[in-house]
């Protein structure tokens, strides 16, 4: 395989999987957006979706690369890596949510110290159970596409459903 062909396949495969967490991160911040809508709040966010998406997407490719469990089951192995991304994300977000407010606890530490017994702290629990969600579709869509090989899901999806 060609440097070029590499690029190429690269970028294909970060399009593909970035549109998936767009699609994901787009519904929660559309359901937030008319959540919130609903008490006369302004929210926008769509660079935070779209740059959340591309970090999500590229991270996923890095670290579906690492061997996590050689010999045991598919599902096993689709919940750790879950668990796992689900943790970092977690972390991430509250590492986030220290850092804008750090100003209200005179510094970045003691800010991720309250930052769970602050109100904001259903976001960080909403946000992870989405990207929960998002990632154990995606890392079970892998397992099947592996087993399956491209495009053979969609093979499956573009036939008649079976009678029984």
């Amino acid at each position: 395989m060609s440097v070029k062909q590499k690029i190429l396949h690269e970028l294909k495969e970060i399009l593909w999987i970035s549109f998936y967490f767009l699609c994901w991160f787009g519904t929660l911040m559309l359901l937030k957006v008319l959540l919130l809508n609903e008490y006369k709040i302004e929210v926008v966010g769509t660079s935070m979706v779209i740059l959340g998406a591309l970090i999500a997407a590229k991270s996923v490719i890095i670290l579906r690369n690492i061997p996590l469990l050689k010999n045991k089951p598919a599902w096993l192995s689709i919940l750790l890596r879950t668990l796992l991304y689900s943790f970092g994300i977690f972390v991430l977000l509250l590492l986030e949510k220290g850092f804008e407010a750090r100003h209200e606890y005179d510094g970045f530490f003691p800010a991720v110290k309250n930052i769970l017994k602050s109100s904001d702290d259903y976001h960080i629990w909403i946000d992870t159970i989405c990207v929960f969600c998002s990632l154990l579709f995606f890392n079970f869509g892998t397992i099947v596409k592996r087993y399956l090989g491209n495009n053979s899901f969609l093979k499956i999806l573009g036939q008649p459903a079976p009678e029984k």
